[in-house]
């Protein structure tokens, strides 16, 4: 074939992509005042116009869509979600949190915190028996770890998938205060989010089954949402595992919920109280009539 007959094949690309118009750009020398000024520079490559207020609605298009593109190019099909606190220590951070703890008010909190470091051991568990499953559907890996990709409780879940030997995921947020990704989140995996919103989104699109650990507000948040989700038949009913039943009964009467006519009783079986990732991981089986232990 011919050089001009490969220009009229019908499939042929006939323009060049942005990436090859980026290069074009940056091989020309910038000597015209009209080159330098900020107004000349590509649009999608001018961080500043795309930070200006007006472009809140192109960066949400961009949040939904780059962990969105990435996930399906992973081939994930379905995911575990991990809730939990990023406050409640490791077994082997005990003992340093409780050396820190200065003052009788500061130790108490210390000593619950550690109390709970068993949801970390637990946690740990659940992403270990969901990565070792390694269940495949349709070509596409099921039940992949996903959390928000920080510490405690989120790196636990992160490190029971990798001791299994399986990636996870972590939607990460920017916070004020510094904010990083655990060590064990699959770095090709591995995302941040300016949005809460869209992160609270990219939970749930591909999530199977949450599991959610003692938390704060942020779990709270996280958790009330999901449940609001399926109550309201905008989502269809997952397993929702709280692992804990004296920490949620402790922080929440939802008993008094139902009792008050805010919510109807029969809403309380939109979630299960669990102790262990064992019995967890089985509501989980048994809800999808799936055989991997």
């Amino acid at each position: 074939m011919t050089e001009d007959e490969s220009h009229r094949e019908l499939t042929d690309r006939k323009f060049y992509k942005a990436e090859q118009e980026a290069g074009f750009v940056e091989a020309q020398p910038r000597i015209k005042p009209q080159q330098q000024d900020p107004a000349y520079r590509l649009a999608f490559r001018d961080t500043d116009f795309l930070l200006r207020e007006e472009l809140r609605p192109v960066r949400f298009q961009l949040e939904l869509l780059k962990p969105e593109m990435l996930l399906d190019e992973a081939e994930i099909g379905s995911t575990l979600v991990v809730y939990g606190s990023a406050r409640i220590p490791s077994p082997e951070e005990a003992e340093v949190l409780r050396a820190e703890a200065t003052t009788p008010e500061r130790k108490a909190v210390v000593e619950r915190l550690i109390a709970k470091s068993r949801y970390y051991e637990e946690a740990r568990k659940l992403g270990f028996i969901a990565g070792r499953c390694a269940m495949v559907e349709d070509g596409q890996r099921q039940f992949v770890i996903c959390s928000g990709g920080g510490p405690s409780i989120m790196e636990a879940a992160n490190r029971g998938a990798a001791e299994a030997g399986a990636e996870s995921i972590g939607l990460n947020i920017v916070l004020p205060h510094e904010q990083e990704p655990n060590g064990y989140v699959t770095p090709h995996l591995s995302f941040q989010f300016h949005y809460f919103a869209l992160r609270k989104m990219h939970f749930l699109l591909r999530a199977r089954a949450v599991a959610v650990f003692p938390g704060g507000f942020g779990t709270f948040d996280e958790f009330f949402e999901l449940l609001t989700l399926i109550q309201t038949g905008k989502m269809q009913p997952i397993p929702i595992l709280l692992f804990g039943a004296d920490y949620w009964n402790r922080v929440i009467n939802f008993e008094a919920i139902a009792e008050e006519g805010v919510i109807n009783h029969a809403d309380l079986g939109l979630f299960h109280m669990v102790e262990t990732a064992e019995e967890a991981w089985g509501h989980i089986t048994a809800f999808y009539d799936l055989d991997c232990d």
